[in-house]
C-alpha cells in the first residue's frame, strides 16, 4: 500500500500556504519577543497571559495555537460566510496576508525602536 503523504493528499500550493503560515508565524513569535525585550506591550490578552510565564511557553503556544487553526482549516473543505462560499485556500490567503501585515508592522516597528 502507498503512503499517502500531505502534499499528495492536500496539494503542493495548500503546502506552501501551509509552510508559510508556520514561517510566518514563527516570526511574528521571535519579534514579539525582539519588541517587548525593547519595552513594548503584548495586545492580545491571552498571549501576554503566557509571555508574562515565560518566552519559551508564549512561543510554544503560539506555535501550537497556529498549527491548530491550520489543522481545523485543512478539515473544512468549504465554508459559508455572509451566504458566499469559500474555499480552504481562500481561508489559507487571508491567514497569510494577515500574518504578512503584522510581521511587516512589527518590522516597521523595530527599525524606529533602533533595530
Amino acid at each position: 500500500m502507498r503512503e499517502l503523504s500531505f502534499s499528495y493528499a492536500h496539494g503542493s500550493r495548500i503546502f506552501a500556504a501551509v509552510l508559510c503560515i508556520i514561517s510566518l508565524s514563527i516570526a511574528d513569535a521571535y519579534l514579539t519577543l525582539e519588541l517587548v525585550g525593547r519595552g513594548a506591550e503584548e495586545l492580545n490578552p491571552i498571549m501576554a497571559y503566557y509571555l508574562e510565564q515565560s518566552p519559551l511557553t508564549f512561543f510554544t503556544v503560539k506555535y501550537l495555537l497556529t498549527c491548530a487553526s491550520i489543522i481545523l482549516i485543512l478539515g473544512i473543505k468549504e465554508i459559508y460566510l455572509f451566504g458566499t462560499r469559500l474555499r480552504a485556500g481562500v481561508l489559507f490567503a487571508f491567514y497569510i496576508v494577515v500574518l504578512a501585515s503584522v510581521v511587516q508592522w512589527q518590522l516597521i516597528l523595530l527599525n524606529y525602536t533602533g533595530g
